[in-house]
């Protein structure tokens, strides 16, 4: 009995080993097919495939654009005569930003210096090359580079009452992309008369702030106000459009030192949906806009309390260097009062994208970041008008504003004469008198109709009638009412004199009429730009601020320009 007990539960065991064994390696076969099936399927994974996998920030350009190309014997070579690097490039770096240093020392401090400046023993990694197509007699080369260094930077800083504090400049992470320009090709070694180099794109910099045996943060406001100013020192001095000219050949080479091109003039018409960031009331939103991320070169409009949907109307203008590669930023924020303010969102329009002398309507949707560009999320939009006007405008076109109009305040003070001196009150009063422009006109509106309006009563029908407001002027007119209709027809022609047609603008407004008031049922909002340029035109406009409908209006301007001269 012990005997077949025994040869059972052998056989049972063994047959369950074998079956144990199979199912084991059949496993195990199953896994190495599909390892292979992914090996094969990431083999034939394009460029494509791998920026839906991954950002592109987390990986070099060489191997998201296959124009560019690996340095790998550039880094072993740069490795080996970086001790000599570091002492020219330091001594370099050290001679050109420090006076924009001082530029933009803040006004806490009493002087701001580099004591100390060396680049430390780490060499940076070139990550890329490419070759920018360009005409002409030049070559054009960006080097993506990367660098987390070992730096010595110490500053040396004095506080307006006195005190004396070394701040060393500790843990530099830096990536970007340099651009170097060699021109003119010439037929003489080394083939090139200068070559130009320029910080092209600034990805990423990060950099800590310490006092030599002490504690930054014991001085409010302190540690922001160096970082700021290093910020600005490295992109007033090495950021493109800006660039460093280095002579190979005895030669004139002013032409290729930066030099303004033109000029871009900017309304700044409205934004609407704004973002909500207050727990009470809502955002009290303000733009800053700038073409060079430079706090002189910086415009700040004014702030409108508690509006998600803030009408601005401001102008401004801005030196443009590089048509081709800058753009505008518009950053929109919270007002916070004393504390820092919250941004609701930003965009930023290409200069190449505009056309020259013709003014071009804007509406820019917000994003988080401008560097960000997976961001789905609805912020709200801005409304920009904006004019590009290169120099020598006589070659080809003409300003469409004519030489006395522009479309920014043209109520500017000269702040220097012509010997570069400061002007007297007296002359900036002349100068301000002499470049006021004022165009005065007639504007006539006809409301001609309005298409899909939302519901406002409770049968699905509406009253309707408009509201039009001159908002500088303050000058308000209003149709009649048209009752039970959704499609009114009104047909009616307002005038209203205009005595700053370059700054006014024309906010239409449509009601519901009621027996005890009125509902709000939307609003279209118009500057005076396209009719002070066209003369005259019908077009359809989509209400804002409402779930439905269109407004139709034809416009018409009967100039009577007057020029102010003293």
């Amino acid at each position: 009995m012990a005997f077949f007990l025994g040869l059972f539960l052998g056989i049972t065991v063994g047959l369950a080993a074998i079956v144990g064994f199979v199912k084991c390696e059949n496993h195990r076969s199953k896994r190495r097919s599909e390892l292979a099936a992914t090996i094969a399927a990431f083999a034939r994974m394009t460029v494509e495939d791998s920026r839906k996998i991954l950002p592109s920030e987390y990986y070099p350009s060489w191997v998201s654009f296959t124009q560019w190309q690996k340095l790998k014997w550039l880094n072993q070579h740069l490795s080996k005569i970086w001790p000599y690097v570091n002492e020219a490039a330091s001594e370099l770096i050290k001679t050109n930003v420090g006076p924009v240093l001082e530029q933009y020392r803040p006004i806490i401090l009493a002087s701001l210096k580099f004591s100390k400046f060396t680049l430390g023993t780490v060499a940076p990694q070139f990550t890329g090359v490419t070759i920018v197509e360009d005409e002409g007699d030049c070559v054009i080369m960006d080097l993506e580079m990367k660098w987390d260094g070992n730096p010595s930077i110490i500053l040396d800083i004095k506080t307006l009452l006195g005190v004396g504090l070394p701040v060393q400049v500790k843990n530099i992470g830096f990536t970007g992309v340099f651009r170097l320009i060699f021109k003119p090709l010439v037929d003489e070694l080394p083939c090139f008369g200068a070559v130009c180099y320029s910080l092209r794109e600034k990805k990423d910099l990060d950099f800590t702030l310490k006092v030599v045996g002490g504690d930054i943060s014991s001085i409010p406001g302190l540690y922001d106000a160096i970082e700021g100013t290093i910020r600005d020192a490295i992109e007033d001095s090495l950021t493109w459009p800006v660039r460093k000219i280095v002579t190979i050949l005895p030669g004139d080479y002013s032409d290729l030192e930066l030099k303004p091109v033109g000029t871009l003039e900017v309304k700044l018409v409205q934004a609407k949906e704004l973002t909500n960031k207050d727990l009470v009331g809502k955002s009290d939103p303000y733009a800053v806009l700038y073409i060079r991320p430079l706090r002189d070169r910086m415009k700040t409009s004014k702030t409108i309390n508690n509006d998600l949907n803030p009408i601005w109307n401001e102008h401004f203008e801005f030196i443009v260097e590089d048509a081709s590669t800058q753009h505008l930023a518009v950053k929109i924020y919270d007002s916070e009062g004393v504390q820092s303010s919250e941004l609701l969102g930003c965009a930023h329009v290409r200069l190449s994208d505009l056309e020259p002398g013709k003014v071009k309507d804007v509406w820019l949707k917000l994003v988080k970041d401008l560097d960000v560009q997976r961001d789905t999320k609805y912020r709200g939009q801005v409304h920009l008008e904006l004019l590009y006007c290169p120099f020598g405008m006589e070659n080809g076109f003409t300003n469409p504003f004519s030489s006395n109009f522009s479309m920014t305040s043209l109520e500017k003070v000269l702040k220097r004469g012509a010997n570069g001196t400061e002007v007297t009150e007296n002359e900036k009063e002349i100068a301000q008198k002499k470049r006021e422009v004022i165009v005065r006109g007639v504007l006539s509106v006809t409301v001609i109709s309005a298409e899909d309006l939302p519901p406002a009563d409770l049968v699905g029908k509406a009253d309707p009638y408009v509201s039009l407001t001159l908002k500088k002027a303050g000058t308000k007119n209003k149709t009649r009412v048209v009752n039970d209709s959704l499609n009114p027809v009104w047909s009616q022609t307002f005038d209203f004199v205009v005595e700053d047609g370059l700054h006014d603008m024309l906010i239409v407004e449509v009601y519901d009429h009621d027996t005890f008031g009125k509902d709000y049922m939307g609003r279209c909002i118009l500057t005076l730009t396209r009719v002070l340029l066209e003369g005259e035109y019908k077009d359809s406009f989509q209400l804002d601020e409402a779930k439905s409908g269109r407004l139709n209006l034809h416009l018409k301007w009967m100039p009577q320009p007057i020029l102010r001269d003293s």
